[in-house]
């Protein structure tokens, strides 16, 4: 395996404000980092072992429509909902009960098998949100009920050896060099003040 998880998400918003108070205030993910200049901020909140990142500038603008979870469209969009795991069932009805009170528009729990889900939009960007208790856990991969399989899907949850190209040319230690990028600045400034230690 590649990836050891999901690091983040990127998203943008056109307010910055409304939308910590609506991640860290209201959804409990705390604010980890951010950096920012006149007319731009890029900000990060922890999400379990990765985090949801937003980008802010001076252009922005909420996404065009709500298009709800799952539903077709015919718009030219490659994207369709973030889901959030909760760890019970309490802590899926106690958001959802939050969220109500907060007078945010959210679903009935939703049973779809695997898992139950509850359904809202962030109500500052648009963005379609939901939140998934784990109702049962995969213990044999790919479980797959559909009446016409993808062929290439039965083939395993492993990902299956040539089927693209072998390394030819892999990068030396010494060429493995990054060129700064944004925020690249706070790093030093973090370390001087002791807000981060280097892994």
């Amino acid at each position: 395996m590649i990836f050891t998880g999901l690091n983040h998400l990127a998203f943008i918003t056109s307010d910055m404000e409304k939308t910590i108070r609506f991640y860290r205030d209201l959804l409990e993910m705390d604010l980890i980092f951010g950096v920012g200049h006149p007319g731009f901020r890029h900000y990060f909140f922890k999400c379990g072992e990765g985090s949801v990142a937003f980008f802010e500038y001076d252009e922005a603008k909420p996404m065009k429509y709500e298009k709800f979870h799952g539903s077709p469209t015919t718009e030219p969009i490659g994207f369709d909902h973030v889901s959030f795991t909760v760890e019970s069932r309490e802590a899926l009805f106690g958001l959802r009960d939050k969220l109500l009170a907060a007078k945010i528009e959210v679903s009935e729990a939703i049973d779809h098998g695997t898992l139950w889900s509850i359904y809202f939009f962030d109500p500052c960007n648009n963005l379609p949100l939901e939140a998934s208790w784990n109702y049962l856990e995969i213990i044999e991969a790919p479980a797959i009920v559909e009446s016409k399989p993808l062929k290439v899907a039965l083939e395993g949850s492993k990902p299956q050896p040539g089927q693209w190209p072998n390394v030819s040319a892999p990068t030396k230690p010494n060429e493995m060099v990054a060129k700064p990028g944004n925020g690249f600045d706070m790093r030093d400034e973090f370390l001087k003040r002791r807000l981060a230690k280097k892994t």
